[in-house]
């Protein structure tokens, strides 16, 4: 169990600068890290596939990516849906982006959900699907077309599990933001999140699994050391 027992959104963003910066340890060290730990998740969880990532354009997706490696590696059946277009993937996300598509993993693009259908499509037969989409970093209203992206992956039939938290819940209120992933189990790094402790989040967040990614001990130990105070 985590020494800490939930992160704010800001703080979540103090320990990845601090362990990238202070000490280091380059983010895509931590993105991989991240991916192995939940498809270590997946396969614990019994799956077989296939697996369906649907990815956004930050760390989320990029976390989705390494996912989709180690599952092919593993040769669990997995495709990805990309909600963004591959020009706009940045740093450790594209780099993992680019070595998914490499080996051969079936991408889809579709920047602005301009075919639901297919989407749906995509979805279907899904053992298991992942919601990569969207970030502890998300205030506001959740907007077309993750919105409705949303909605049709909560219609599918298959498994979701959510990558750190569900698209479009807040991370520090625990209170969706319009649409929101309905989720069976929550894969969260480092610690829960500040909003987890709204006991009506567990209608989004299912099961919360916090996976330990690498983040030096110091810097969650003088977190829980601030929160005491």
């Amino acid at each position: 169990m985590s020494l800490i027992e939930r992160l704010s959104r800001k703080e979540v963003r103090s320990v990845d600068q601090r362990t990238i910066k202070e000490f280091g340890l380059p983010g895509i060290a931590l993105m991989e890290n991240a991916g192995r730990c939940v498809f270590e998740l997946l396969m614990a969880l019994n799956t077989t596939g296939p697996v369906k990532i649907c990815a956004g354009k930050g760390n989320n997706g990029g976390d989705g990516f390494v996912i989709a490696r180690h599952l092919d590696n593993a040769g669990i059946p997995v495709q990805i849906y990309l909600l963004t277009n591959p020009d706009q993937l940045r740093g450790d996300a594209a780099i993992n982006f680019q070595v998914a598509a490499r080996m051969g993993i079936p991408i889809h693009c579709d920047p602005d959900l301009s075919q639901p259908d297919e989407f749906r499509d995509f979805l279907k037969e899904a053992d298991w699907i992942v919601d990569a989409l969207l970030g502890t970093g998300v205030q506001g209203k959740i907007r077309p077309p993750f919105s409705m992206a949303i909605q049709l992956i909560n219609d599918a039939a298959g498994k979701k599990l959510a990558i750190d938290l569900p698209s479009g819940l807040d991370c520090d209120t625990g209170l969706p933001l319009g649409n929101c992933i309905i989720a069976r189990e929550t894969a969260t790094f480092v610690a829960e999140k500040r909003g987890f402790s709204l006991p009506e989040s567990r209608k989004y967040t299912g099961t919360v699994h916090v996976l330990d990614i690498g983040a030096p001990r110091q810097i969650v130990i003088e977190l829980l050391q601030k929160q005491s105070l």
